[in-house]
């Protein structure tokens, strides 16, 4: 087996168990603070657990990215590996909220195991082949995500949230193991200029590509996780009062993950074919408009269709913006850039989880899905109105 595609695959399956290991034990914080006796402010716990890891990751994200690019993205990842296993491995014995927050902080401080997995993908893949590796990790970060609530609560009915937890440890613990033995960083050269953080945004500001997808990935982070406090609750709304609603709730939620998991290798292909812009378009055209249409359907199955169409469309958006990261930078940067990129990632998902709470508590639950459509399609005509820049290539120059 060609070296590139063995690592794409021991990615895959890493990448897989660490997204399943934070659905596994995330969704079911809030049930957790209450069996701690967390009986008071429990929703403001919950949210400031959740927001936590988002800005302490966008905080370091800049710095890891730098270590990536001065010795490696594979020792990032399997660092980033171990932090998670120790940290969930301690989340197993916590007794108060505050332990629990702390720990949450030093996860988004010391982690970034999956944008270290897609740096590696994009430096050590064949160009024409890119499009289609990165959409791989896609499916890989969507199938873990769709089974981790379900192992997680399966683990948490069976033993208890504690053993869930420990359980995501050793999970991650397994999959850094496989990295460790079977991932080869080829094809890395290291940065040898002393810079600076500050230095690093400076050179993404003057590279308008980059600075492009960046904002991109703002604004596409931002509006989808608007609709995030509000859409579990639409959802069960439109399902009635039966005793199925909150397992229906959950079905239609993965929706889009199943259509990520089927959808987002052909993307991937195709982007191979004509171009990363082209595709993040057609992307953010079809997630924009499926936002809108949800609107329409009063009835839970029709919602549930529409969702999975939205899916297959908004599938194709994150490949095409990390396929661009690599298009629009040097490989000696490739690291912090993907690291910049994430950082604008978890701003994006800090924001809008914001947004969405403020519009749902304020206006109609529908004026949320409006927001969210017209920000991805305002995202839309931005890549449309700088195609040329999106499509210009990168200057192969080492930078500090």
């Amino acid at each position: 087996m060609l070296l590139w595609k063995r690592n794409l695959w021991v990615l895959w399956i890493g990448v897989f168990f660490t997204a399943a290991s934070f659905s596994m034990v995330i969704p079911f914080l809030p049930i957790f603070l209450l069996q701690l006796g967390v009986h008071q402010h429990t929703e403001m716990w919950s949210g400031l657990l959740f927001s936590s890891a988002f800005f302490a990751g966008a905080l370091s994200s800049p710095f890891w990215g730098r270590m990536a690019d001065k010795y490696g993205r594979k020792p990032m990842i399997v660092r980033a590996g171990f932090v998670l296993f120790v940290i969930y491995t301690l989340m197993a014995f916590v007794t108060n909220p505050y332990q629990i927050l702390g720990l949450r902080i030093l996860q988004g401080l010391l982690s970034g195991f999956i944008p270290g997995a897609i740096a590696l993908i994009g430096t050590n893949t064949p160009g024409n082949k890119v499009g289609y590796a990165l959409s791989m990790i896609s499916t890989a970060s969507a199938s873990g995500s769709i089974i981790g609530p379900l192992l997680g609560g399966g683990i948490a009915d069976l033993v208890g949230n504690r053993w869930a937890f420990a359980s995501a440890g050793i999970i991650v613990c397994l999959s850094t193991l496989l990295i460790i033995f079977w991932v080869v960083e080829e094809n890395f050269t290291p940065s040898k200029g002393k810079g600076s953080v500050k230095a690093d945004f400076k050179l993404a500001i003057d590279n308008r590509p980059f600075l492009l997808v960046l904002i991109l990935t703002l604004v596409t982070s931002c509006s989808v996780m608007t609709i995030e406090p509000v859409l579990p609750l639409y959802i069960v709304k439109l399902g009635g009062s039966s005793e199925n609603a909150s397992f229906l709730a959950g079905v239609v939620f993965s929706l889009p993950g199943i259509a990520s998991a089927l959808f987002a290798p052909f993307w991937g292909k195709w982007a191979d074919k004509v171009g990363f812009q082209r595709v993040l378009f057609i992307g953010l055209l079809g997630g924009g408009i499926g936002t809108l249409a949800q609107i329409v359907f009063t009835h839970i199955w029709g919602f549930s269709m529409i969702r999975f169409v939205y899916g297959i469309f908004f599938c194709a958006v994150y490949p095409a913006l990390n396929g661009l990261v690599v298009k629009s930078t040097a490989e000696d940067f490739r690291g912090r850039a993907f690291s910049l990129n994430q950082t604008a990632n978890q701003l994006g998902g800090m924001v809008g989880p914001l947004i969405g709470g403020f519009l749902g508590g304020i206006f109609p639950v529908y004026s949320v899905f409006i927001v969210t459509g017209v920000l991805l399609l305002i995202a839309m005509v931005t890549v449309y109105l700088n195609a040329r820049d999106l499509n210009s290539p990168v200057k192969r120059k080492a930078v500090s």
